[in-house]
């Protein structure tokens, strides 16, 4: 992590800025310009915050304090994001970081759906950051994360621990697709408990027996659905980025966690992988396109061509791809990037 100041001056720009926008659109500036700043980009950060931060909106105020107990009671409500924010500045300025977020890692990841996923994803980015550098803008930074996440809360229905056999490539294709693809991602996840055979798909995959098959098993997650994305993306490109990037959130947070509470990280990201794979899969994959036959380039070109590219979900993506490429050494996750950043309209500051 490059601690230059360029990460600590980007969070103070972006909290100034509310979590969502646009009335629901999760703001990822955030895990962007951590991506970026890690992999060398610090030069391109401010040049693309300038474009990205005109279509946010100011950061909520709160109504109402969150209680210690009636945050229950709060859990899930939008109206409340403001009351969130504040509860969790609070908290963070209080007690340790790690205590925060090891009471409420288990309170929140039953509700990992929250915000398209975004919630957990913006939490993996902060933990990410603060495992490099402890300071006062990285702990403010996690501490919008939590509380846009407890604010959005949403469970994934009729998920149980998995209990089967199957590896996660196997698993997410055995996923079934929500009959209605349309509308946005509240109203197809609203049809998963009553798809046919979604409980047993969901279950199908082999559960972790200990803390460290917990962590291989999100690796190996993370690896699936970065390498389906090349064939897959096309059900929609943007979305389903999140079934890579989700459980890559997980994973990088659990350094920062006690072993115990491992196997339910798996649990709740491969729920969310599920989830989003069901509500935007296409109905067949594709071969690969002309632009990947002559293969991606190197990690370090893909992740340029992302910032180069410049949308937030090509960037997180090509985050992910790249740990996916250093564990796998299969090409196909550097293609993953190719393939949204030509699916995906570029933005440009």
């Amino acid at each position: 992590m490059n601690d230059t100041g360029t990460l600590e001056e980007a969070y103070e720009r972006l909290h100034r800025t509310g979590p969502e926008f646009d009335g629901w659109l999760s703001n990822h500036g955030p895990m962007a310009v951590e991506a970026m700043v890690r992999h060398g980009y610090d030069r391109d950060v401010h040049r693309w915050l300038d474009g990205y931060v005109a279509r946010l909106d100011e950061l909520p105020r709160g109504t109402s304090p969150v209680g210690t107990g009636e945050w229950r009671e709060a859990l899930g409500d939008p109206g409340r994001l403001g009351d969130w924010l504040a509860f969790f500045d609070r908290e963070l300025r209080e007690r340790p970081w790690r205590d925060v977020l090891e009471t409420w890692w288990p309170r929140l990841l039953p509700g990992i759906a929250a915000g398209a996923t975004h919630g957990v994803i913006r939490a993996g980015h902060a933990v990410h950051a603060l495992l490099q550098l402890q300071d006062e803008t990285r702990l403010a930074e996690l501490g919008q994360a939590l509380g846009y996440w407890a604010a959005r809360w949403q469970p994934v229905a009729a998920f149980d621990a998995p209990s089967g056999t199957a590896d996660p490539e196997i698993a997410l294709a055995g996923v079934p697709r929500v009959p209605d693809q349309s509308q946005g991602i509240n109203h197809r996840l609203a049809q998963l408990a009553e798809v046919a055979g979604w409980g047993p798909s969901v279950a199908a995959l082999r559960p972790a027996a200990d803390a460290e098959q917990a962590r291989a098993r999100l690796a190996e997650l993370a690896d699936a659905a970065t390498l389906r994305y090349t064939t897959h993306a096309h059900g929609n490109p943007v979305m389903l980025v999140h079934t890579a990037t989700a459980p890559t959130a997980v994973l990088r947070t659990l350094p920062a966690l006690p072993e115990s509470l491992w196997a339910a990280g798996l649990n709740a990201a491969w729920a969310a992988g599920a989830a989003v794979t069901a509500a935007y899969a296409p109905a067949e994959p594709v071969t690969a396109g002309p632009e990947l036959r002559s293969g991606p380039g190197s990690a370090e070109e893909v992740f340029e061509l992302a910032v180069r590219h410049g949308d937030e979900h090509v960037i997180k993506l090509a985050d992910t791809a790249l740990d996916v490429h250093r564990r796998t050494g299969d090409p196909d996750a550097l293609a993953a990037v190719v393939r949204a950043a030509t699916l995906i309209s570029p933005f440009r500051p």
